[in-house]
């Protein structure tokens, strides 16, 4: 595969003001104090209090703009890549674009969605565009919001989420940094185990009743899912190092979907990565959807863990059941 010449010229992220411990989880669940950080390894997270997906998207925005030394006029798309929508329609991309004061601009916008790899599939998607420079200097956002529709009932995935957004300014690259591959693979066996059936065409919101409430809320089952993913994963990553000539030893960061600790920690250890080359940061804000793998992207590089010309491994699944990876250089 030919490296798509991307460069990452800014990375911006935001919290919601509401820090969520893991004592509250607890006592809004009902269970024994630690129980919550035992199961999930969330110490905290952060919860909205009045903010929106668009409000927090643009916050991160700015924080990118600034952090790429580019103005607000030099953006030229605007792509939302979330899990989650604000509202049905439009797309997230251009509430963004309102929130950001761009609403005359006629910048393009428009959303991916693949739930927890939304970002790394736009980010798969829109490297063609760069590359071939139809735009010039792109901004990604994943914003998303899931304290509103978590099932509390259900404990061992209710614990484990928390909100927030993260935003990256894309150009093109004229040095060394590009993605030298990626690979997608959806197997739908695993379609209904992580799912929201309420809210679409299929049971529309205007059914709603307290009988199917619960089809309304999220609904996973984490150990089926790890269990599919698991089964696939290695013969994944041969056929995406397959296309590099490179291996997961010649990674400078594995940067994960931080699903859950355990997981994270399994999977880990199966790849026979370094701890200190495998970012988490599920401790401090927990499972932040698609807004996961670009927050710890984001966090790697304020930290002093990735530097320019490192190599990097996104690697993550969703819902779909889909596994999902991208190798880069910075």
């Amino acid at each position: 595969m030919v490296k798509r010449m991307v460069k990452i010229l800014g990375t911006g992220s935001y919290v919601p003001r509401r820090v969520v411990k893991a004592e509250e989880i607890d006592r809004l669940i009902g269970v024994k104090k630690g129980w919550s950080e035992k199961k999930s390894g969330v110490k905290q997270r952060y919860f909205i209090e009045d903010e929106t997906a668009s409000y927090m998207g643009a916050k991160a925005a700015r924080a990118a703009i600034k952090d790429a030394n580019i103005s607000l006029e030099d953006i030229d798309c605007i792509v939302s890549a979330s899990g989650t929508n604000e509202q049905a329609i439009p797309c997230n991309a251009s509430l963004i674009q309102e929130q950001l004061g761009l609403q005359h601009s006629g910048i393009p916008c428009f959303d991916f969605n693949s739930t927890c790899l939304s970002f790394v599939t736009a980010l798969d998607m829109m490297s063609y565009v760069i590359d071939q420079k139809r735009f010039q200097n792109v901004l990604i956002v994943s914003s998303e919001i899931s304290s509103v529709g978590l099932n509390w009932s259900q404990h061992e995935s209710s614990i484990l989420f928390g909100d927030g957004a993260c935003a990256f300014i894309l150009t093109h690259s004229y040095e060394t940094s590009g993605i030298i591959a990626s690979k997608m693979e959806t197997y739908s066996e695993g379609a209904h185990l992580s799912e929201i059936r309420g809210g679409g065409t299929k049971m529309h919101p205007k059914y709603y009743s307290d009988q199917i409430k619960n089809d309304f809320l999220f609904d996973m089952d984490g150990r089926s899912i790890f269990k599919l993913s698991y089964k696939q994963l290695p013969q994944f990553l041969e056929g995406l190092f397959k296309q590099t000539g490179l291996s997961i030893e010649d990674m400078n960061m594995v940067i994960p979907h931080q699903a859950s600790a355990s997981a994270m920690k399994i999977i880990r250890k199966k790849l026979g990565v370094k701890e200190e080359c495998f970012m988490s940061i599920i401790e401090k804000y927990g499972n932040i959807i698609a807004a996961s793998i670009p927050l710890a992207f984001h966090e790697a590089v304020k930290l002093g863990k990735l530097n320019r010309g490192d190599l990097v491994l996104f690697l993550g699944t969703s819902a779909g059941l889909s596994i999902g990876g991208i190798v880069l250089e910075y």
